[in-house]
Protein backbone atom coordinates (compact mmCIF):
# COMPACT_ATOMS: atom_id res chain seq x y z
CA UNK A 1 0.00 0.00 0.00
CA UNK A 2 2.86 2.36 0.82
CA UNK A 3 4.45 1.67 -2.59
CA UNK A 4 1.15 2.36 -4.34
CA UNK A 5 0.82 5.68 -2.50
CA UNK A 6 4.40 6.62 -3.42
CA UNK A 7 3.91 5.91 -7.12
CA UNK A 8 0.61 7.77 -7.05
CA UNK A 9 2.29 10.86 -5.57
CA UNK A 10 5.11 10.49 -8.08
CA UNK A 11 2.55 10.37 -10.89
CA UNK A 12 0.81 13.48 -9.57
CA UNK A 13 4.16 15.26 -9.35
CA UNK A 14 5.01 14.32 -12.92
CA UNK A 15 1.63 15.51 -14.17
CA UNK A 16 2.19 18.78 -12.30
CA UNK A 17 5.57 19.32 -13.98
CA UNK A 18 4.07 18.38 -17.34
CA UNK A 19 1.22 20.86 -16.83
CA UNK A 20 3.68 23.66 -15.99
CA UNK A 21 5.80 22.81 -19.04
CA UNK A 22 2.76 22.78 -21.33
CA UNK A 23 1.61 26.10 -19.85
CA UNK A 24 5.01 27.68 -20.60
CA UNK A 25 4.98 26.30 -24.15
CA UNK A 26 1.47 27.68 -24.72
CA UNK A 27 2.58 31.12 -23.50
CA UNK A 28 5.41 31.13 -26.02
CA UNK A 29 3.11 29.72 -28.74
CA UNK A 30 -0.46 30.95 -28.08
CA UNK A 31 -1.64 29.41 -31.34
CA UNK A 32 -1.06 26.00 -29.74
CA UNK A 33 -3.22 26.93 -26.74
CA UNK A 34 -6.07 28.09 -28.98
CA UNK A 35 -5.74 25.01 -31.17
CA UNK A 36 -5.90 22.71 -28.12
CA UNK A 37 -8.95 24.55 -26.76
CA UNK A 38 -10.72 24.40 -30.13
CA UNK A 39 -9.94 20.70 -30.60
CA UNK A 40 -11.32 19.97 -27.12
CA UNK A 41 -14.52 21.93 -27.82
CA UNK A 42 -14.95 20.30 -31.23
CA UNK A 43 -14.56 16.87 -29.62
CA UNK A 44 -17.22 17.72 -27.03
CA UNK A 45 -19.45 19.07 -29.82
CA UNK A 46 -19.13 15.77 -31.71
CA UNK A 47 -20.07 13.77 -28.60
CA UNK A 48 -22.98 16.11 -27.85
CA UNK A 49 -24.13 15.84 -31.46
CA UNK A 50 -24.14 12.04 -31.25
CA UNK A 51 -26.03 12.17 -27.93
CA UNK A 52 -28.54 14.62 -29.40
CA UNK A 53 -29.12 12.33 -32.38
CA UNK A 54 -29.80 9.43 -29.99
CA UNK A 55 -32.27 11.55 -27.99
CA UNK A 56 -34.08 12.58 -31.17
CA UNK A 57 -34.29 8.95 -32.32
CA UNK A 58 -35.74 7.97 -28.93
CA UNK A 59 -38.28 10.78 -29.20
CA UNK A 60 -39.29 9.68 -32.70
CA UNK A 61 -39.58 6.04 -31.58
CA UNK A 62 -41.73 7.06 -28.62
CA UNK A 63 -43.88 9.22 -30.89
CA UNK A 64 -44.46 6.28 -33.25
CA UNK A 65 -45.41 4.00 -30.36
CA UNK A 66 -47.71 6.70 -28.96
CA UNK A 67 -49.49 7.14 -32.30
CA UNK A 68 -49.80 3.38 -32.74
CA UNK A 69 -51.21 2.90 -29.23
CA UNK A 70 -53.60 5.83 -29.70
CA UNK A 71 -54.86 4.42 -32.99
CA UNK A 72 -55.31 0.98 -31.45
CA UNK A 73 -57.14 2.52 -28.47
CA UNK A 74 -59.58 4.28 -30.79
CA UNK A 75 -60.18 1.05 -32.71
CA UNK A 76 -60.66 -0.98 -29.50
CA UNK A 77 -63.14 1.57 -28.20
CA UNK A 78 -65.12 1.27 -31.41
CA UNK A 79 -65.10 -2.54 -31.22
CA UNK A 80 -66.23 -2.33 -27.59
CA UNK A 81 -69.20 -0.26 -28.68
CA UNK A 82 -70.19 -2.84 -31.28
CA UNK A 83 -69.87 -5.69 -28.76
CA UNK A 84 -72.07 -3.82 -26.29
CA UNK A 85 -74.63 -3.07 -29.01
CA UNK A 86 -74.80 -6.74 -29.97
CA UNK A 87 -74.91 -7.95 -26.36
CA UNK A 88 -71.60 -9.80 -26.66
CA UNK A 89 -70.72 -9.37 -23.04
CA UNK A 90 -67.83 -11.86 -23.02
CA UNK A 91 -66.23 -10.05 -25.97
CA UNK A 92 -67.05 -6.69 -24.40
CA UNK A 93 -65.21 -7.68 -21.19
CA UNK A 94 -62.09 -8.64 -23.11
CA UNK A 95 -62.20 -5.44 -25.17
CA UNK A 96 -62.77 -3.34 -22.06
CA UNK A 97 -59.67 -4.80 -20.39
CA UNK A 98 -57.71 -4.17 -23.56
CA UNK A 99 -58.98 -0.60 -23.71
CA UNK A 100 -57.94 0.04 -20.10
CA UNK A 101 -54.44 -1.28 -20.79
CA UNK A 102 -54.14 0.75 -23.98
CA UNK A 103 -55.32 3.88 -22.19
CA UNK A 104 -52.60 3.36 -19.55
CA UNK A 105 -50.02 2.75 -22.28
CA UNK A 106 -51.07 5.90 -24.15
CA UNK A 107 -50.82 7.97 -20.98
CA UNK A 108 -47.37 6.58 -20.17
CA UNK A 109 -46.16 7.03 -23.75
CA UNK A 110 -47.46 10.60 -23.77
CA UNK A 111 -45.43 11.43 -20.67
CA UNK A 112 -42.39 9.68 -22.11
CA UNK A 113 -42.82 11.49 -25.41
CA UNK A 114 -43.09 14.89 -23.68
CA UNK A 115 -39.91 14.16 -21.69
CA UNK A 116 -38.12 13.04 -24.83
CA UNK A 117 -39.19 16.23 -26.58
CA UNK A 118 -37.82 18.36 -23.71
CA UNK A 119 -34.56 16.38 -23.76
CA UNK A 120 -34.29 16.85 -27.52
CA UNK A 121 -34.95 20.60 -27.27
CA UNK A 122 -32.39 20.94 -24.47
CA UNK A 123 -29.81 18.93 -26.42
CA UNK A 124 -30.38 21.03 -29.54
CA UNK A 125 -30.01 24.22 -27.50
CA UNK A 126 -26.74 22.96 -26.01
CA UNK A 127 -25.54 21.94 -29.44
CA UNK A 128 -26.25 25.39 -30.85
CA UNK A 129 -24.59 27.01 -27.82
CA UNK A 130 -21.41 24.95 -28.16
CA UNK A 131 -21.33 25.63 -31.88
CA UNK A 132 -21.60 29.37 -31.19
CA UNK A 133 -18.79 29.13 -28.61
CA UNK A 134 -16.58 27.37 -31.15
CA UNK A 135 -17.18 30.12 -33.71
CA UNK A 136 -16.59 32.76 -31.02
CA UNK A 137 -13.32 31.10 -30.00
CA UNK A 138 -12.21 30.84 -33.63
CA UNK A 139 -12.88 34.54 -34.10
CA UNK A 140 -11.05 35.36 -30.86
CA UNK A 141 -8.10 33.21 -31.95
CA UNK A 142 -7.78 35.02 -35.27
CA UNK A 143 -8.07 38.44 -33.61
CA UNK A 144 -5.71 37.74 -30.69
CA UNK A 145 -3.05 36.07 -32.84
CA UNK A 146 -3.17 39.01 -35.25
CA UNK A 147 -2.74 41.42 -32.32
CA UNK A 148 0.11 39.28 -30.99
CA UNK A 149 1.91 39.33 -34.32
CA UNK A 150 1.42 43.10 -34.55
CA UNK A 151 2.82 43.60 -31.03
CA UNK A 152 5.80 41.36 -31.80
CA UNK A 153 6.48 43.33 -34.99
CA UNK A 154 6.35 46.62 -33.05
CA UNK A 155 8.74 45.25 -30.43
CA UNK A 156 11.11 44.08 -33.14
CA UNK A 157 11.06 47.47 -34.85
CA UNK A 158 11.55 49.23 -31.51
CA UNK A 159 14.51 46.98 -30.77
CA UNK A 160 16.00 47.84 -34.15
CA UNK A 161 15.48 51.56 -33.52
CA UNK A 162 17.11 51.24 -30.09
CA UNK A 163 20.04 49.56 -31.76
CA UNK A 164 20.39 52.57 -34.08
CA UNK A 165 20.97 54.97 -31.16
CA UNK A 166 24.12 57.11 -31.63
CA UNK A 167 24.64 57.81 -27.92
CA UNK A 168 27.28 55.11 -27.56
CA UNK A 169 29.14 56.31 -30.67
CA UNK A 170 29.05 59.92 -29.53
CA UNK A 171 30.40 59.01 -26.10
CA UNK A 172 33.11 56.92 -27.73
CA UNK A 173 34.33 60.02 -29.59
CA UNK A 174 34.76 62.15 -26.46
CA UNK A 175 38.23 60.82 -25.77
CA UNK A 176 39.13 61.22 -29.42
CA UNK A 177 37.97 64.85 -29.43
CA UNK A 178 39.97 65.56 -26.28
CA UNK A 179 43.05 63.95 -27.78
CA UNK A 180 42.67 66.01 -30.97
CA UNK A 181 42.35 69.24 -28.94
CA UNK A 182 45.46 68.38 -26.92
CA UNK A 183 47.39 67.58 -30.09
CA UNK A 184 46.35 70.91 -31.66
CA UNK A 185 47.42 72.77 -28.51
CA UNK A 186 50.80 71.03 -28.53
CA UNK A 187 51.25 71.85 -32.20
CA UNK A 188 50.45 75.53 -31.58
CA UNK A 189 52.86 75.59 -28.67
CA UNK A 190 55.58 73.99 -30.80
CA UNK A 191 54.97 76.55 -33.56
CA UNK A 192 55.25 79.51 -31.15
CA UNK A 193 58.28 78.04 -29.38
CA UNK A 194 60.33 76.23 -32.02
CA UNK A 195 63.40 76.10 -29.79
CA UNK A 196 61.26 75.17 -26.80
CA UNK A 197 63.05 77.76 -24.69
CA UNK A 198 61.40 79.24 -21.70
CA UNK A 199 60.61 82.63 -23.27
CA UNK A 200 57.65 84.72 -22.14
CA UNK A 201 55.74 83.90 -25.31
CA UNK A 202 56.17 80.20 -24.63
CA UNK A 203 55.08 80.34 -21.08
CA UNK A 204 51.67 79.04 -20.12
CA UNK A 205 48.80 81.46 -20.63
CA UNK A 206 48.47 82.03 -16.89
CA UNK A 207 52.12 83.17 -16.63
CA UNK A 208 51.87 85.35 -19.73
CA UNK A 209 48.83 87.06 -18.31
CA UNK A 210 50.67 87.77 -15.06
CA UNK A 211 53.65 89.33 -16.90
CA UNK A 212 51.35 91.49 -19.00
CA UNK A 213 49.52 92.65 -15.89
CA UNK A 214 52.82 93.62 -14.23
CA UNK A 215 53.86 95.62 -17.31
CA UNK A 216 50.50 97.41 -17.40
CA UNK A 217 50.79 98.20 -13.68
CA UNK A 218 54.27 99.67 -14.17
CA UNK A 219 53.01 101.80 -17.06
CA UNK A 220 50.05 103.04 -15.01
CA UNK A 221 52.36 103.98 -12.15
CA UNK A 222 54.69 105.83 -14.50
CA UNK A 223 51.80 107.76 -16.06
CA UNK A 224 50.43 108.59 -12.63
CA UNK A 225 53.82 109.83 -11.40
CA UNK A 226 54.24 111.97 -14.51
CA UNK A 227 50.77 113.43 -14.02
CA UNK A 228 51.51 114.25 -10.36
CA UNK A 229 54.83 115.86 -11.36
CA UNK A 230 53.12 117.99 -13.99
CA UNK A 231 50.46 119.03 -11.49
CA UNK A 232 53.21 120.08 -8.99
CA UNK A 233 54.95 122.17 -11.64
CA UNK A 234 51.75 124.10 -12.44
CA UNK A 235 51.20 124.82 -8.74
CA UNK A 236 54.64 126.43 -8.42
Amino acid sequence: MADVGFFKRLGNLWRGFLSIWISDVEKEHPEIAYENALNSMIEKYSKLKAATAAIIRRREDTSERFQKATKELIQTDAELGVAMDTNQDDVALILLQKKNQLAADVSELKAEMDAAQKDADSAKSSLISVQAEIRKLQSERDSMLAKMQSAQARLKIQGQLDGLSVDAEVKALENVREHIKNTIAEANLARNCPSRRSTPSCRPSSQVGEVQAKQQLAELKAKRAAAQAAQGTKTL
